[in-house]
């Protein structure tokens, strides 16, 4: 039986994970320099959270929690090799056992974009926007539609998890701030479309599709690869998307 105490989960090679961080090393300065703007100058947290959320992101995103152990019994279909009077022939045999997959939570790929949009509910937009609650009720209404949106466009893959387009959910968000600003003016659309995103990708990719990643590969991460995943991309992409138009 899979053990999720003894396995080790590593989706990376270690001279990929080397060549990715050697990278990184590469352009640090500027991915610092891009996420400090859209963090504090665009979405206004504070400039002493910026170092421990840039910490955060980084060196979180090797780090997965485990939450729950999924268990789905599933059909499986294999070959048997038979040997006839001499010739070997091959019959296709059907199983049936109990398929387990952990899901694990990633620190930096969707616990931090989490709490970055958790501050900007509780925080930012009460302090910045005239009419929190009305805010409140168009940001829920963005994040109801790029989740519905993202659902069905995330596709499940066996042995990968639940993928999605990487600019599809970016896109939906900043289009539909902008269609809902249209409609009626929004006070912080930039922090309105950090949070539809983050939690919209969250709750459509991933808590959607949690009935359907049982058996797809022994460990699924939520937010698992790290900083470049959908859930942590789709914030960041969709405050610059919208940047641009304001």
């Amino acid at each position: 039986m899979f053990n999720p105490r003894r396995s080790i989960y590593r989706p990376f090679t270690l001279s990929y994970f080397l060549l990715l961080w050697g990278l990184l090393a590469l352009v640090m300065g500027y991915y610092l320099s891009f996420l400090r703007g859209v963090l504090v100058d665009v979405l206004g947290l504070p400039e002493g959270l910026f170092p421990l959320l840039a910490a955060l992101s980084l060196v979180g995103s090797n780090v997965n929690i485990p939450v729950a152990l999924l268990e789905s019994p599933r059909p499986v279909v294999y070959v048997e090799h038979v040997n006839v009077f001499g010739v070997r022939r091959l019959l296709p045999r059907f199983a049936s056992w109990r398929r387990e997959t952990l899901v694990m939570v990633n620190v930096g790929g969707a616990l931090v974009p989490l709490l970055i949009s958790l501050y900007l509910l509780v925080f930012n937009i009460p302090a910045h926007s005239p009419k929190p609650l009305y805010t409140l009720l168009k940001t829920l209404l963005v994040l109801l539609v790029v989740a519905l949106n993202t659902n069905r466009i995330s596709r499940v893959v066996e042995g990968l998890g639940v993928t999605t387009p990487a600019w599809g959910p970016p896109a939906i968000t900043a289009l539909t701030v902008l269609a809902l600003d249209l409609v009626s003016p929004l006070h912080c659309p930039l922090q309105v479309a950090y949070i539809g995103g983050t939690l919209g990708v969250l709750l459509g990719a991933d808590i959607m599709n949690l009935r359907k990643i049982v058996g797809v590969g022994p460990v699924v991460s939520i937010g698992g690869a790290g900083t470049f995943d959908g859930v942590y991309l789709t914030g960041l992409m969709s405050v610059v998307l919208l940047a641009l138009t304001y």
